[in-house]
């Protein structure tokens, strides 16, 4: 009896210590779940605050930058140009992006006399450009050859490209056409589009143009009005009024002016003042054109965004 009186306070005793233990772990769980919560909604309130200040140094930005950014150039930029500005002045509603389609040769000659805060250029700068000037690409652009929607032609190598330009083939039935002179649209000297073409084509000083325009869409409208016209533009110009040629097989793309394979292609380029600081704005927008949020409107536009 004794022992067994013994066993049972042990047994007690055991319990007790066990509640004890039991408790203690309780409340040591709940402290811990308790500024496990506190933490974490420490940590959401800094968040929070970390967001809200992000977003007012962005307003606070946006807010600040006023003014105008001045650019003057290559008429082939101009959509580029029209989607990456109206982006830009919706982010700071405060500063003016103005653009004055002059030819790149004019908007390389503005962008060093100052006269431009950013020059366009839908060309590489030549030799005796370059003292002074800084080129930065933002995008590369396809050059289409385009003709009539009527004309039965849907491709052409580069070589009978150059023959016809040089009035050495006149005819389209000579390249698989129907009977008929061609007549040969091109752009006037100094334009980046007339220098990428001539370049790759090898016709500098050999064309013989029915027509010397001043504008992508001059070349556009003229070709679609004429059944036996051709001409080149910008890809990122072209509609469906005209017809783009592929040329030695290869269609005119975004795909194939990334990965070479179509042959008439060009820079599209930022001209700036070597050494000169350019205006916040300008040079906002500057960067803005280089940075990845430009990609999907330079894509929009219809030219190929450079990798960065």
């Amino acid at each position: 009896m004794a022992g067994c009186g013994s066993s049972s306070s042990t047994t007690e005793s055991s319990n007790s210590a066990s509640d004890t233990a039991a408790s203690a772990t309780e409340a040591a769980a709940s402290t811990e779940a308790a500024s496990s919560e506190e933490a974490s909604s420490a940590d959401t309130a800094s968040s929070t605050a970390d967001s809200a200040s992000s977003a007012s140094a962005d307003a606070t930005a946006s807010s600040d930058l006023s003014g105008t950014v001045s650019t003057d150039g290559s008429t082939s930029m101009e959509k580029v140009i029209g989607y990456l500005s109206e982006a830009f002045q919706e982010k700071y509603p405060n500063v003016k992006v103005t653009y004055n389609p002059t030819g790149s040769s004019s908007g390389i000659t503005a962008a060093k006399e100052g006269s431009a805060d950013l020059g366009l250029a839908s060309r590489d700068l030549k030799d005796d450009e370059k003292d002074g000037l800084v080129q930065t690409t933002i995008a590369i652009d396809g050059i289409a050859m385009i003709v009539n929607p009527q004309n039965s032609v849907a491709d052409l190598s580069i070589d009978q490209i150059a023959q016809i330009y040089k009035g050495e083939i006149t005819n389209w039935k000579d390249v698989g056409g129907s009977d008929g002179e061609i007549v040969c649209i091109g752009r006037e000297a100094g334009s980046g589009t007339r220098d990428g073409f001539e370049t790759i084509t090898d016709t500098k000083d050999a064309c013989k143009l029915s027509q010397e325009l001043t504008s992508t869409g001059d070349v556009i409208q003229t070709v679609a009005n004429n059944p036996n016209a051709i001409g080149y533009a910008s890809l990122a110009a072209i509609n469906d009024t005209v017809k783009a040629l592929t040329v030695e097989g290869v269609a005119p793309s975004e795909e194939t002016v990334l990965d070479g394979t179509y042959k008439i292609q060009r820079n599209f380029n930022v001209i700036t003042k070597e050494g000169a600081e350019l205006s916040p704005q300008a040079q906002a927008f500057f960067d803005y054109m280089q940075s990845k949020d430009a990609d999907e409107l330079i894509k929009k536009a219809g030219a190929v965004p450079v990798a960065k």
